[in-house]
């Protein structure tokens, strides 16, 4: 993670789902000189986010001014950081909207990503 202006996105590049999101929102942003960095957790040092690899690849993470956010909350920070996107954010922050997304994703979405992420490691380790 790096200065207080800069957001940096923390997300599973092995899951097909997320690198194609995050690489959707990459290209976006690298495209438009952005200050948001994309980092990995395959290749990233977790340490430096105070996260196990377990607790990486269960949800999308973000930093920005010093504050960690996951899931929901990360999702609208990230959002909230792109021109495009940020109707996205004002949205999904509706009070309602927001605790419903929170809730997709939170019992349904990132447990299901996470559970094909442990299938994709338990076939690759066979």
């Amino acid at each position: 993670m790096t200065e207080e202006t800069q957001t940096d996105v923390l997300y599973n590049g092995a899951c097909p789902v997320c690198a194609a999101e995050i690489g959707h929102y990459q290209g976006y942003a690298g495209a438009r000189a952005l200050p948001i960095r994309f980092h990995d957790l395959n290749a990233t040092d977790l340490a430096r986010w105070g996260l196990t690899p377990d607790q990486a690849a269960r949800r999308l993470y973000v930093a920005r001014n010093g504050r960690l956010e996951s899931g929901i909350p990360a999702f609208l920070t990230l959002w909230r950081d792109m021109p495009r996107y940020r109707w996205l954010a004002r949205l999904v922050g509706l009070p309602g909207v927001r605790q419903a997304a929170a809730a997709l994703y939170d019992h349904v979405l990132a447990p299901l990503l996470y559970r094909w992420h442990l299938r994709r490691q338990r076939r690759l380790s066979l």
